[in-house]
């Protein structure tokens, strides 16, 4: 797996009983890089699992193809990557099985759905998740409905700044960085009870209390109609897509990919940024605030007593230091924002010249 990615899926792999493996990337878009993987950690996956981070695809018929000739699956995570093809292939249809967040898209509030490659599997999986949910609960089915309207609200009515700022005073973010807090000795606790998923429960559950909890008549209704908007959510990603691979600060990938024919709808466009984090905290300054930030490396976050690090790690670092990841949906907003601060765009990688690596978008 990449260890550009967010903390909580080291946590959901310990909590299957396995070791996650961390992968070289490329500094194009903080994906795996399938060449820089040694032949060495090849022979000692039992898995493989995409990030597609941002929405920019993993290479995923390459990671196919090598995963087949290995003998072990191909997981997609596909949280970013709704409306995401490679070639005229959709993410999601590579692997054994694929993960899609409906949380991230059409200002949906939760909620996912799994694709499987091997229809004979559906039963025995629903009948897993069923064992997982809790009973549904009508006030948290009202919270999680009214989400939308009370973020949709906030912004309105330029809120965005003194809420954050309230919610940092009283504790109630979980996040103080942009990792949460690993919590060593109650980690190591956990992992010696895995397989468990209740284990890890403090862990897995930050940003999305409620992920165990079945969705009721009044969510589910919310989301469907929240879903019916994907196609013009998918068409503004697309145009803010374009916008943003167009500055001077659009990470390689995405000028790549912003330059076929086709724009991809990323879920936030990576902008590399020199003093990443002085600019996002002018920006909150700004009522702007920016998260999806997966900074350190997962790596250098949970440390080898928890994860195999990475072989390669400097591009991994490189690129969770500088990226900058900006809502497509505020394209214009954040394009005169960062016209008026004037970053500079980050140095270059100092490894070899970036080549055209990324898959066709």
């Amino acid at each position: 797996m990449s260890p550009v990615n967010d903390d909580v899926m080291v946590f959901v792999v310990l909590a299957a009983g396995l070791r996650p493996v961390m992968a070289p990337v490329s500094p194009r878009d903080g994906n795996i890089d399938i060449r820089v993987v040694p032949e060495s950690t090849w022979r000692s996956v039992g898995a493989v699992l995409t990030t597609n981070v941002y929405g920019m695809p993993d290479d995923a018929d390459e990671l196919r193809t090598r995963c087949d000739r290995m003998g072990i699956p191909l997981l997609e995570d596909a949280a970013h990557a709704i409306g995401t093809t490679v070639g005229d292939r959709p993410i999601g249809t590579f692997g054994k099985a694929a993960a899609f967040s409906l949380g991230k898209h059409a200002g949906a509030t939760g909620g996912g759905f799994l694709a499987l490659e091997d229809p004979a599997d559906r039963k025995a999986l629903e009948h897993l998740r069923d064992e997982l949910l809790a009973p549904r609960q009508l006030h948290r089915d009202l919270a999680y409905a009214l989400r939308p309207l009370a973020r949709a609200a906030v912004q309105r009515l330029h809120l965005v700044r003194p809420v954050w700022r309230v919610m940092r005073t009283l504790g109630l973010l979980e996040r103080e960085r942009f990792r949460m807090e690993l919590q060593e000795r109650h980690l190591r606790e956990a992992a010696g009870r895995s397989p468990d998923l209740g284990a890890f429960d403090r862990w897995v559950r930050v940003d999305l209390h409620g992920y165990r909890r079945e969705h009721g008549r009044l969510l589910r209704r919310t989301l469907r109609r929240r879903m019916s908007g994907l196609d013009t959510d998918l068409s503004r990603r697309r145009e803010g897509t374009r916008l943003l691979g167009g500055t001077v600060w659009a990470a390689a990938g995405v000028r790549s990919a912003v330059g076929d024919r086709g724009v991809p709808p990323l879920f936030r466009v990576p902008l590399m940024v020199r003093d990443r984090d002085k600019l996002v905290a002018r920006l909150e300054r700004c009522g702007v605030v920016i998260g999806y930030l997966y900074d350190p490396p997962l790596d250098d976050f949970a440390g080898p007593e928890f994860v195999e690090p990475s072989p390669a790690p400097e591009a991994a670092r490189w690129f969770a230091a500088h990226a900058l990841p900006v809502d497509p949906l505020l394209a214009r907003r954040m394009m005169r924002l960062l016209q008026r601060e004037a970053p500079q765009p980050a140095d270059p990688f100092p490894g070899p010249a970036l080549r055209d690596q990324s898959p066709r978008v």
